[in-house]
């Protein structure tokens, strides 16, 4: 079995720990709770004919004055970015995020999960500010911890890229704008 370790980051309260726990548990609750330090959990994956196990690093939400210690974006395999829709803020910090887990990490694979998409009709991110994103080399699609959409997508996507090329997964998200 091959084991890849994937990064959640983003600042605090875009649903990094919910994205987790609906991918892993299939379940999500509506409490919020603040991550310290790190949290793992672990789910295997089907990819082909691979079994994967994937170790999912849940960091905690920073602030754009904090930066994520360099130990814990260490030998990542692959790095999941969550921004909030309804929060432009968390939107904002992602190119200046990109550029910390870069330099720590490297250019593993990673994709943005652009999360709370039931809350669409609350949303201030736009299709244009998604197109900036995927002009500025990331991978987005649009995900919902609560209804569990786009979740399972976002973490198979990761996955396969572990396994192929960079810049190459066979698998292709599926990208969808709230305005």
């Amino acid at each position: 079995m091959i084991q890849k370790k994937v990064c959640m980051v983003g600042v605090f309260a875009t649903g990094k720990t919910s994205l987790v726990h609906r991918f892993v548990h299939s379940l999500f609750s509506a409490k919020y709770h603040s991550t310290v330090g790190v949290k793992i959990d672990r789910k295997q994956v089907q990819v082909g004919t691979e079994q994967v196990n994937l170790l999912l690093w849940d960091i905690e939400g920073r602030t754009p004055e904090q930066e994520i210690p360099e130990s814990y974006l260490k030998g990542a395999h692959a790095v999941l970015y969550v921004a909030d829709g309804t929060r432009r803020e968390t939107f904002e910090q992602l190119f200046s995020l990109r550029d910390h887990v870069r330099s720590a990490a490297g250019d593993v694979p990673s994709i943005v999960a652009l999360n709370k998409y039931d809350l669409k009709g609350q949303w201030v991110v736009s299709a244009d500010d998604g197109r900036k994103l995927i002009g500025g080399g990331f991978h987005m699609l649009t995900t919902s911890a609560k209804t569990g959409e786009g979740v399972e997508d976002a973490f198979r996507w990761l996955a396969t890229a572990t396994l192929t090329p960079p810049s190459t997964p066979t698998v292709q998200p599926q990208v969808r704008h709230g305005n």
